[in-house]
């Protein structure tokens, strides 16, 4: 199988770190909070047979760097969009997970002309409701407490009690191996600031404070596969019907027994999914300014001030 790659260029000044594998059409993995390019290690091989894989490190994730900046999902957008011009990619089909699902989503928003396909995998910015702990973890004066209780005896006993589970054939084991492995960053100072810039971005302790959903029509003429995993106690199932019903033509794929890591816990059926959604749709292409805008003007009818648009 193909070699899945770490390369790590400078941009802008500060580390850039990505993951590539394969030949052929491009494919964008955007990961999510806490998580890394590594973390499509199962999936990038699959995909990579028939496919250029490009899994970056999101900034000050991984081992990016994670400098005292901007970490709004238009920042990871647009280094996502640097990273493909660096490595000469220049439209993906843009795969997003969680956090990198809102990401993903943006990045259409932004540069609607690099997307060929766009598939949201238990993805963020879909509805208000998350889980509690992610809410907590928004809350002032969590950085000191992190600090604390992060430390290498904990996440040793994370990480061991989720391989016993995997032995003993418990899905929920992998979850716990992906807990320890996206903790184990947060022992650095600079990797938890990221983090809680990242997560208080889009999350407050109310839930989810960033929505796509006033701009899902924007998808209509573009491919989109929504996956999600039967067991998400993370972000609710609900969210992914809803984007499908809102979006035309979408296609919607559940995971069986698979909770809010289908890229860890089931890699084989997420890169199906990803694999059967690339080969029977054809890649859009919205090629200029005029096409960007006649999708906004369809929707989005123009009337005079003071005047009212006709019924």
């Amino acid at each position: 199988m193909a070699h899945f790659e770490e390369w790590e260029i400078v941009l802008h000044g500060r580390r850039a770190v990505y993951r590539v594998a394969g030949d052929g059409p491009a494919v964008v993995l955007v990961h999510g909070m806490l998580n890394s390019s590594s973390h499509w290690h199962e999936v990038a091989r699959s995909l990579a047979a028939s496919h250029t894989v490009l899994a970056p490190d999101l900034i000050g994730h991984g081992d990016s760097a994670a400098p005292r900046g901007d970490y709004s999902l238009g920042a990871h957008a647009a280094a996502i969009r640097d990273v493909m011009a660096a490595v000469g990619i220049e439209r993906a089909t843009i795969v997003g997970h969680s956090l990198g699902g809102g990401v993903a989503m943006q990045f259409f928003y932004q540069f609607p002309q690099r997307v060929e396909r766009l598939a949201l995998v238990s993805s963020g910015g879909l509805g208000r409701e998350v889980s509690p702990l992610l809410r907590t973890a928004a809350l002032p004066g969590v950085s000191p407490l992190l600090s604390l209780t992060i430390n290498p005896r904990l996440l040793g006993a994370i990480r061991a009690a989720g391989t016993g589970m995997r032995e003993r054939g418990m899905g929920q084991g992998a979850y716990l191996q992906a807990m320890a492995r996206a903790l184990r960053p947060l022992q650095s100072a600079g990797a938890r600031e990221a983090f809680l810039q990242t997560l208080r971005s889009v999350i407050d302790v109310r839930g989810q404070r960033v929505s796509a959903t006033d701009r899902l029509y924007l998808l209509e003429a573009l491919p989109t596969l929504i996956v999600w995993g039967d067991r998400d106690n993370t972000i609710p199932i609900e969210h992914g019907r809803s984007a499908h019903a809102a979006i035309p033509g979408s296609f919607f794929k559940t995971l069986p027994g698979v909770a809010h890591f289908p890229n860890l816990e089931d890699p084989d059926g997420l890169a199906a999914a990803l694999l059967e959604f690339m080969a029977s749709t054809e890649p859009a292409s919205t090629e200029a300014t005029e096409d960007w805008g006649a999708i906004l003007e369809g929707r989005s009818p123009r009337t005079r001030r003071g005047e009212r648009a006709l019924a």
